[in-house]
């Protein structure tokens, strides 16, 4: 009988453990924020040195509009598209916060960290999220362009935001391409259309079929000077308009 006891006891804690891991599991996920939305930062020397350069920028001040972003931002600065930046935007004040290889986390992370030091501007011009793609959903790629906004906001609370749907990419429609697509568009609703206002310029970057020319993304990703004078008479109308 004891034995039997003994028995009996020993199942019923092992139920209850049981029970009490799988209660855990079951929670686990809910009190998890994904990656997109946790600052981070990039310990290479390139990035930092990027970094820095930006935090020196901002110290300099005499900003009106920040454009935030990746490696396609970061493209104003090469030699073909530096001459569009300039006729488009160079009497607006901008200063480029852009980063190559840069997702979500990256520039939460670094706006928390001396990209906004010692600048007010009226209006921050942001497209970004398409390095999260290969590695994160839309919906998380879609949270974490919420927290930038959010933060930015917070950070700036007299400053306008254009956030840009992220740009398609791939020569041909494909997984990636759909991901940028439906987080896009699960971002878009942070905008009320009057502080943070929502564009999205994606169809002038396709042709009639749905595909890419090599004349404005040569890697079906990255901007030419074609792109990026898309990319400027897309937005500058706009940009005006926030900017009265």
């Amino acid at each position: 009988m004891l034995h039997a006891r003994h028995l009996l006891s020993i199942t019923l804690a092992t139920l209850f453990a049981l029970s009490s891991l799988s209660a855990a599991d079951d929670t686990k996920p809910a009190d998890t924020k994904p990656a997109t939305v946790l600052p981070v930062n990039r310990p290479q020397s390139g990035w930092e040195k990027r970094h820095e350069l930006i935090n020196e920028r901002a110290k300099a001040g005499n900003v009106d509009v920040l454009f935030v972003g990746d490696s396609i931002t970061q493209g104003w600065e090469g030699n073909a598209a530096a001459k569009v930046w300039e006729k488009y935007f160079g009497d607006l004040k901008p200063m480029n916060a852009g980063i190559s290889g840069d997702r979500t986390q990256h520039v939460l992370w670094r706006l928390q960290n001396g990209n906004l030091e010692n600048i007010s501007p009226k209006l921050m011009v942001m497209m970004i999220g398409t390095n999260n793609a290969g590695s994160d959903s839309a919906a998380d790629i879609a949270a974490g362009i919420k927290e930038i906004v959010k933060y930015y906001r917070d950070a700036r609370p007299d400053s306008k935001v254009l956030l840009l749907a992220i740009f398609p990419r791939s020569e041909k429609p494909d997984e990636r391409r759909a991901v940028v697509a439906e987080a896009s568009k699960l971002a878009a609703d942070v905008a009320d259309g009057k502080m943070v206002h929502y564009l999205d310029i994606g169809e002038k970057f396709l042709q009639t079929d749905g595909t890419i020319s090599k004349d404005i993304m040569p890697d079906f990703l990255h901007l030419s000077e074609a792109g990026y004078t898309i990319w400027a008479e897309s937005i500058t109308p706009k940009i005006k308009e926030l900017l009265q």
